[in-house]
This record gives structure tokens, sequence and C-alpha cells, in this order.
């Protein structure tokens, strides 16, 4: 397998048996790590993806004088390059069919997701993200913009997007802990009721409110999309698409047509893939984020034409995410003695290889940001995106 993988680059694998293998061109980059584990091998071959992570998690793999985002990059290209065994491609495409069945995400089974990786620990995450606590893709105007600046920026693009004039009343689908809701309420005179599935951050978001003295402006309640039944003079969702699952989308785009008033608009932020489908990594799947997929454009574009809603506006951010999630990990670094304290050296080690990971998947594969626009009349927002930039 190793053999068909590495054809531009050069591979050093010290074998549990004390033995060394070499693969791959000695013309390029040269990566090497340990595996210290016999029943390892065998589960490289049936799941790579799986192995390497729960490899690195377990220590059971140990880079030998090689970066963890230097390997992950040689074996992401060395893959788009080679040719993966057939069982393993076998493998991905049962995953790929299989997405239906394993992103279904019904209501009860949606609230257990985000409590795997949301409910985890407030204190955990104000280590690493911003002071407004924002999980999800700033912004970056200029690649010198600190993370805070840049978290401020997309907010305040997307409130632009909105065409927020004062005293409208906002739905945010997926509202964490409270950030985008309190910044349209204080800065921009809006009415917001922000739905979450994440007790701990329904009880951060109303404390923020209630010290802000903006409880009277925004209305958190513990919600499914799928249960709200208002109407709304905008929608904003931001980082919760990626939740939803692929056998929802229609679902989704539905209930965001009916819940928009005719005049409204509806602002959907998401993980994309600016390429055909692939079925989501199993690795994040079951430590990281269970249910969650990225989809492609392709899988969305269906949804949206079949809600009746006009796509007013579509924008592809690359790279922000990647420069977020840099951000994020240099804040989880400084903090790392803290963190190991709160949890252990397993849990450290996931982190670091999911940060790793997403890197290499906004940096060298075709994984973007999406922030889809939608109104049910062609006029709702100006002609040219000149609003925006004024």
């Amino acid at each position: 397998m190793v053999r068909r993988l590495m054809v531009r680059d050069r591979l050093t694998v010290d074998y549990p048996d004390g033995t060394t293998g070499r693969y791959g061109p000695d013309t390029g980059r040269s990566v090497r790590f340990e595996i210290t584990d016999q029943a390892l091998l065998r589960q490289f071959c049936l799941d790579p993806e799986m192995a390497l992570g729960e490899g690195y998690m377990d220590d059971r793999l140990r880079l030998v004088d090689t970066p963890l985002d230097t390997f992950l990059q040689v074996l992401i290209e060395n893959r788009d390059a080679g040719r993966l065994p057939g069982w393993v491609n076998a493998g991905y495409r049962a995953r790929y069919h299989a997405r239906r069945f394993i992103q279904r995400n019904a209501p009860h089974r949606a609230r257990a997701n985000v409590a795997h990786h949301y409910d985890i620990s407030d204190d955990l995450y104000r280590l690493f993200l911003d002071p407004d606590m924002q999980y999800s893709c700033a912004y970056f105007g200029d690649p010198d913009m600190t993370l805070d600046a840049a978290q401020e920026a997309k907010k305040a693009h997307i409130a632009r997007k909105l065409c927020l004039e004062g005293g409208e009343h906002v739905l945010d689908i997926g509202c964490g802990w409270g950030g985008m809701a309190l910044t349209l309420a204080r800065d921009f005179d809006a009415r917001v009721t922000a739905i979450t599935l994440s007790e701990n951050q329904l009880a951060t978001a109303r404390a923020r409110a209630e010290a802000e003295g903006l409880q009277d402006r925004v209305d958190f309640r513990l919600m499914d999309y799928r249960r709200v039944t208002d109407t709304f003079d905008r929608v904003v969702s931001v980082g919760m698409l990626e939740h939803v699952g692929l056998p929802n989308y229609d679902t989704y785009f539905e209930r965001v047509a009916r819940v928009l008033k005719p005049d409204g608009i509806a602002l959907i932020h998401t993980i994309g893939r600016s390429a055909a489908p692939l079925p989501h990594s199993t690795w994040l799947n079951k430590y990281i984020f269970p249910g969650g997929y990225v989809p492609s454009l392709s899988e969305l574009a269906s949804p949206m034409e079949r809600s009746g809603l006009w796509q007013s506006d579509i924008e592809v951010w690359r790279l922000h995410y990647a420069r977020t999630l840099r951000h994020w990990r240099n804040r989880f670094e400084e903090n790392i003695d803290q963190i190991t304290q709160m949890y252990d050296a397993r849990f450290v080690a996931m982190f670091r290889y999911y940060f790793a990971i997403c890197i290499a998947a906004f940096e060298h594969q075709m994984q973007c940001v999406y922030q889809l626009q939608l109104a049910h009349r062609r006029d709702a927002v100006p002609l040219t995106r000149d609003y925006l930039y004024r």
C-alpha cells in the first residue's frame, strides 16, 4: 500500500519488529515515523485515516524528526498523485454511498452529536478562541490582522449582507456562545431569537446577555431548527450547516424559506468543498464532530433550488479558515500546561491532530467556506456588492 502511495517523496517507516522500510523516490521531501504496535499495521490497511489519527493519539505512531503539518502534507500530496489499493478505495466508496444513512441526524441524535464536542467545557474553548468565543472562520481582510480583529470583521461582513436598518427580528440558527446574536442586538439594533442544541452554550449565552443588559433584545433557546415556526425579517446561520447532514438539506432550506418573511434575507455561512463530494473522515466523525459533513456546492444547489429561494449571492472564502485554525492552535499551545492538567496527554494529542488535519484540508485540499445569501425576492438586496465595501 505504501509503495503505491509514495510517488513524489520519501517515506521511512520504522516497524515494530525493528525493521525499517523506505518508500518513494529519494528526490523530494523526506518524512519518517515509527509504529510501535503490530495491530496498527492491519488498521492502516483497512482504514488509513483512522489508523493515523488513533495511532498519533495513543502514541503508537511517533513522528521522527518530522513536523506533523509536513507529514500530513506529504501524505495528502502523494495520495492525490499515487494510487491506493483497491480495497482501500472500496472502503471510501462504501462510506460515500452510506452518507445518507450515517448522517440522518434526527433531533435526538443531533443534540447528542452537539454535546459530544461543544459541551466538553467552556473553559477549554476560552483558552484558544477570541474573547467573543467565535468558533468559526474569521475574515482576514489583512493577513496580519489579529484573530480578535478578524472575528469582528467576519461578524461585520455578515451583518452588512443582512442589510440591517434597525428593528429587524433575526433568527440565529446554531448561535454558539451567543457572539453573533449579541453583536446584532448591541451594534445593529436588531431583536434576535437565537437557538442552539448545546446546554453549555445556552447557559453561557444567556449569562452574557444578562451581563450586557441585552436580555430583552436577545432570546436564547434550546431548540432544533426543525421546530421553529415563527417568521423573521432575517435568518443567519454561522458554522451550523456542517452539522445538518446530507439527508436533511431539503428540510433545512425549506425551513429557512418558511420562516423568512417575503422581503427577508438569509445568510448561511458554512465550510464547503470546492470539488466533487467525498465521504467524511472516519476519525473526525468518531472523535470531533459525530454526524458532521462538509458539503460540496453541488450537494447544496438542488436543495436551495427546491426551497424556492433566490441565491442572491454566493461568496467563496479560501485560506481564511487555515489562518483562523493556526491562531487557535497557537493559543492552544500557549495554554498547553493548563489544558494538560484539565484533561490528559491523549486529549491534547487529539486536539493537535484535529487542528493539523483541518489546516491541511484548507491549505492542501479543496476545502473552503461558502457564504450563501438567500432571499424570496430578487431585489431584496442591492444588485451589486458595492454596498459591502463602502
